[in-house]
């Protein structure tokens, strides 16, 4: 697996690009933290098995809460094409 580093200020002016770049190539892109930690942003493939909702939701109390809210809430329609 390919992976690029690149700098927080680069994620920050170029964020589209970045992360279009890295779901076309699957390539792992970790970004440089100014305090020196390092954070990886890695593609999922929709046809994998992915198990983090499931992990998630079986594991992580804030999670469960917030899907808890939002099987409570009242739907909103979807309007392609709007934002926000």
């Amino acid at each position: 697996m390919a992976i690029k580093t690149i700098p927080l200020s680069r994620l920050e002016t170029e964020l589209r690009k970045t992360l279009n770049e890295c779901a076309d190539s699957g390539q792992t892109v970790v970004v440089e933290m100014p305090d020196q930690r390092l954070l990886a942003i890695q593609a999922l493939d929709p046809q994998e098995d992915d198990t983090l909702m499931d992990e998630l939701l079986t594991s992580n109390p804030t999670f469960q809460a917030l899907v808890t809210k939002s099987k409570s809430s009242a739907r909103k329609p979807f309007a392609p094409g709007r934002q926000g």
